[in-house]
């Protein structure tokens, strides 16, 4: 998915902020963000999922889009400079980031420089009965320094793309009319399962 800008100024200059879009942004003293950048109408789904994961633990952004056909506002993720997130994603060790993906089959896909915590993470979602697997997209690696989820002190983060079938498996009645979803019983497991894993593992 690709949208019509190529950074956040040219967004903000034809767009309204809380009418068109919504920023999310809760700093903590963590060592993980969590970050949706193409959150509410843009990739549905992503934002529950993010705003779960992150809870009261972890550094949580997220930026939305309001209105239908919401695609436009994706700026990629090797460009995406809104300050806020900039400024947030700056003071801690790592980014978690979060995506929509297309494709109906139901699948997570990992990406990014950090392997460890990639590794760990799809271990723990496959044994918890996830379909969890490192990307197999080559446009979809999160490999460049530049991507937000590399963007952290470390200089190493983890993408994590949701296909629409996964997403839609997360939610009761999934509504492309609406911001937001309802989340199910297996949208707390998938969550619980990730955040668990950030608890409980060493990097």
């Amino acid at each position: 998915m690709s949208g019509i800008y190529s950074n956040f100024a040219e967004l903000a200059d034809s767009l309204q902020e809380n009418t068109d879009y919504r920023i999310v942004a809760r700093s903590k003293q963590t060592r993980f963000a969590i970050v949706a950048p193409h959150a509410g109408r843009i990739e549905h789904g992503t934002s529950q999922v993010a705003d779960a994961i992150a809870a009261d633990n972890h550094a949580c952004y997220l930026f939305e889009g309001l209105q239908p056909l919401s695609h436009d506002l994706h700026i990629s993720s090797n460009a995406f400079d809104e300050p806020q997130s900039v400024s947030l994603i700056n003071n801690v060790d790592i980014v978690i980031t979060i995506h929509g993906a297309y494709g109906k089959t139901p699948y997570v896909y990992f990406g990014g420089l950090h392997e460890p915590l990639k590794q760990a993470l799809i271990d723990q979602l496959v044994q918890a009965g996830f379909p969890a697997e490192h990307d197999p997209s080559p446009t979809r690696q999160g490999k460049k320094p530049t991507n937000i989820c590399n963007r952290g002190k470390s200089g190493k983060g983890v993408q994590i793309e949701m296909t629409q079938g996964f997403r839609k498996s997360l939610f009761n009645k999934p509504d492309y009319n609406e911001t937001r979803w309802l989340p199910n019983e297996r949208f707390h497991q998938f969550v619980n399962t990730v955040r668990e894993t950030l608890n409980t593992e060493t990097f």
